[in-house]
């Protein structure tokens, strides 16, 4: 049995394989985490990992108020999402 202290596989990581690192905020623009939190991702707890998802709910935010030259080009998947 796995220590409740552990890193976890219970919380499913927020990657969308739309990988690229945006340059001005320094997030992931396809699930908006930093290299840091991503690198740590495997390691965490659940704890943790609810931590890091909870940071990127106001990330979300941010990212939806940036505007559109800031943001920079849509990646390929984003344009052609519904």
């Amino acid at each position: 049995m796995k220590p409740a202290s552990g890193p976890s596989a219970g919380v499913a990581s927020p990657c969308i394989s739309l990988c690229q690192m945006h340059q001005a905020t320094g997030w992931c623009r396809g699930c908006l985490r930093t290299l840091d939190e991503i690198a740590c991702w495997g390691g965490l707890d659940d704890a943790g990992k609810h931590a890091v998802l909870h940071s990127l709910r106001a990330r979300r935010q941010v990212w939806r108020a940036l505007s559109p030259e800031l943001r920079g080009p849509s990646p390929a998947a984003e344009e052609q999402a519904p």
